[in-house]
């Protein structure tokens, strides 16, 4: 693409976690509102979405395949983006794994995992954007966080707990950003219509087995969000804004209790 065209089109978004699920739904969404992506994903399936979405939208699209619970890799990433010739004007922190079922019963393992992907390099990956970012003085960013955030979830209780971590951090730099130029926003989906349930082992339970949003619609309301630099958002439907707002006014044991009957494994 000619320079000069490069010149008329958006900044550059980096998008992870985006070779399925809600990162891609995003990274396409992005892509049609004319911007060049960088993406990002453990498996190589990443490679098939960027030349996919290349085409699609007449966009530069670099794939870049990472594991992001190294942190070698965080900033390998970081390097790919940053170098690309281009500021990343948009930055979209998305990669994240759950893991369901009672914790006395699962892996140290894999809630170790869950840790240093949704939490540690969240905050490392947004350390690096960041200050770039503030030094420039413009940019915008979204976290995936979840409407778990908003309360204890049995079950599945890691994966919840580094949600209401993404949330409370998103809300938190952004109030520090105030005055940089910079936004700050946390998407907050409920039950989307991807491969998590399937992943975090969550497929016998009534969450797993109930409706879902459609990540399309999920990511449309979250670049929406974050074009107008809203704080946060509760994507898709209004089931799941009913549930945010009422677990911000409920105590912790009542949404704990509420939340249980849908994370429980069927017996």
């Amino acid at each position: 693409m000619a320079d000069t065209e490069q010149s008329t089109r958006p900044g550059l978004a980096l998008v992870t976690g985006a070779s399925s699920g809600i990162g891609l739904a995003v990274a396409r969404e992005l892509a049609g509102r004319g911007h060049d992506l960088v993406v990002a994903a453990e498996d190589a399936a990443i490679h098939t979405v960027a030349a996919e979405l290349g085409a699609a939208h007449d966009a530069t699209v670099r794939a870049v395949q990472v594991d992001l619970t190294v942190p070698a890799e965080v900033e390998h990433l970081w390097q790919e983006a940053s170098g690309a010739g281009r500021p990343v004007e948009v930055a979209v922190l998305n990669a994240g794994v759950g893991v369901g079922g009672r914790f006395a019963e699962t892996s140290l393992e894999r809630h170790l995992g869950l840790v240093d992907l949704n939490v540690r390099s969240t905050v490392h990956l947004a350390k690096l954007v960041v200050d770039d970012m503030v030094a420039r003085g413009s940019g915008r960013i979204l976290l995936t966080a979840s409407v778990v955030a908003t309360a204890p979830s049995p079950y599945q209780a890691t994966y919840a707990a580094s949600k209401a971590f993404v949330h409370s951090f998103a809300e938190g730099i952004r109030h520090e950003l105030g005055d940089a130029g910079v936004t700050v926003t946390s998407l907050m989906p409920g039950a989307t219509d991807t491969d998590f349930f399937r992943r975090a082992d969550l497929l016998d339970t009534p969450l797993g087995q109930g409706p879902k949003d459609d990540p399309a619609d999920v990511a449309r309301d979250g670049v929406e969000a974050l074009m107008a630099g809203k704080p946060h958002v509760v994507a898709g439907s209004l089931k799941n804004k009913v549930m945010a707002e009422a677990a911000t006014h409920l105590p912790d044991t009542v949404t704990t209790k509420a939340t249980a009957r849908q994370t429980k494994p069927q017996e």
